[in-house]
């Protein structure tokens, strides 16, 4: 089942369980109020005056969440989710002024010298009897589905009738007191019932209260820490807001990541987080930043080649040296080989500058300009015998070196600009990168000086086999 058809179900179940609780409330409102007027009893009139309520707050829910089903326009760009926060909040104040009202009219009887005749019939026991039996049911069935849809308006539907069933309880205990002689029991019970009703009240209000100024939903920002801290590449979480708008959570979060990391490195680790969110929460959409940041244990190298990166610069054989407590830094640059001089020296100065205002004005660097050849060159392969002569020179070159081995698989094509020539060789494992790269360069050197027209050598140099 895809999402948009998950929704729509859900969508259609609340509409359901609004309208069956409609029906529900305004039967038992018309027998309570029924029963109360035929016994006189304050508790079982203050029931149908609260079941007068939960039919009116039944039929808001209703159109609460007709109204926050509608998808994001122009005008609500977060959804009409909070439209049940809404309702919820206008059935808390009634709830309130129900209370206060019941509690006014208990403490009068019980004040006055005048005992008020209940007539506790049969017919009256079998309305609160089939009250409660409702209550309950409608109690768990409606709080299955606000679980279910992440519903404000059916969670306070729910937990009305929660209240509900202790309500008639207390008024059913009243009656049962009041029919064996003590006959402040039903002015007691009422009492009750206002009690619960405020307390009712008091909990939807404040979790209503909740939803409309954004709080987030408890121990949800703790767990999604956990959750974005534990994917690779996240160093910190900058940024955390959470808001509930009806079944979704919504917000953004920001993260930091090393400011060396690539971009497509940074949009793979967005993504991942995203995938994370979405797998441990469903119910939560983040928009997801990704800010890079610098840390304590990058070297100068990699200071100076991200600035190059950020410029679009390519360099390399970059070498850093500590004189006299002074930093010197030089490395070669590579520019296109047409580039007049005079545009390349602006170019490699404002790299210069750049790398001074990162790592410190009191520095000394020096840029070596290479010709980059950015466009390609059409080749064709040389002629056997010629192969055949540049790998015998790049053998006896590697042979006097005595690091390299196994000189093989040599390629060798002519250009407009000179011979451009590829091998492969061998050299042991153990050696470091630069006794390798000295080598390869010394042999680059070796054959170039024995054939004028090579302008190119690249050697590939493969661990031998241990």
């Amino acid at each position: 089942m895809t999402d948009t058809d998950r929704a729509a179900e859900d969508s259609a179940l609340k509409r359901q369980a609004a309208l069956a609780s409609i029906l529900a409330s305004a039967c038992l409102t018309v027998g309570k109020l029924a029963a109360g007027l035929m016994s006189g009893s304050l508790a079982l009139l203050s029931e149908a005056a609260h079941g007068l309520l939960d039919t009116g707050a039944t039929i808001l829910t209703y159109f609460a969440v007709r109204a926050a089903d509608k998808p994001a326009d122009d005008e609500h760009h977060y959804g009409h989710g909070k439209i049940e926060a809404v309702a919820a909040l206008a059935e808390t104040g009634l709830l309130i002024v129900l209370a206060v009202g019941v509690l006014y009219e208990a403490g009068h009887r019980l004040l006055s010298p005048v005992v008020e005749q209940i007539d506790a019939n049969w017919l009256v026991f079998a309305v609160l009897i089939i009250s409660i039996v409702v209550d309950v049911v409608r109690w768990r069935s409606l709080a299955a589905v606000a679980k279910r849809t992440k519903s404000d308006a059916l969670a306070a539907d729910a937990l009305h009738f929660s209240s509900d069933f202790v309500a008639s309880s207390l008024v059913l205990v009243g009656l049962v007191a009041t029919s064996f002689g003590f006959h402040q029991g039903d002015a007691l019970a009422a009492i009750g019932v206002s009690l619960f009703i405020a307390i009712a009240g008091y909990k939807l209000g404040r979790r209503t209260i909740d939803t409309l100024v954004d709080a987030a939903p408890a121990g949800l920002t703790e767990r999604l820490r956990q959750t974005v801290e534990k994917v690779p590449g996240v160093i910190d979480i900058e940024v955390l807001r959470l808001r509930s708008a009806g079944p979704q959570v919504i917000g953004e979060i920001s993260v930091a990541v090393p400011r060396t990391m690539p971009v497509d490195k940074i949009v793979a680790v967005k993504r991942e987080i995203a995938q994370a969110l979405t797998a441990e929460m469903p119910e939560v959409d983040l928009t997801v930043t990704a800010n890079p940041r610098a840390l304590d244990d990058e070297s100068l190298v990699e200071r100076v080649l991200l600035i190059a990166a950020r410029r679009r610069l390519a360099v390399h054989h970059i070498t850093v040296q500590r004189v006299a407590g002074k930093i010197s830094i030089s490395l070669d640059l590579e520019l296109d080989a047409q580039m007049n001089h005079g545009a390349a020296h602006d170019i490699a100065t404002a790299l210069e500058q750049a790398i001074s205002e990162e790592i410190g004005e009191d520095i000394e660097i020096e840029t070596h300009v290479e010709p980059l050849e950015v466009e390609e060159l059409a080749g064709a392969d040389c002629p056997a015998e010629q192969t055949a002569a540049i790998k015998s020179l790049l053998i006896e070159g590697a042979g006097k070196g005595g690091i390299l081995k196994e000189v093989h698989f040599v390629r060798a094509r002519e250009t407009a600009s000179g011979l451009v020539v590829n091998y492969h060789c061998r050299a042991d494992a153990n050696l470091s990168v630069h006794a390798v790269h000295e080598a390869v360069d010394h042999l680059d050197r070796y054959l170039r000086a024995r054939m004028e027209r090579v302008v190119r050598v690249v050697g590939h140099a493969d661990p031998l086999p241990q």
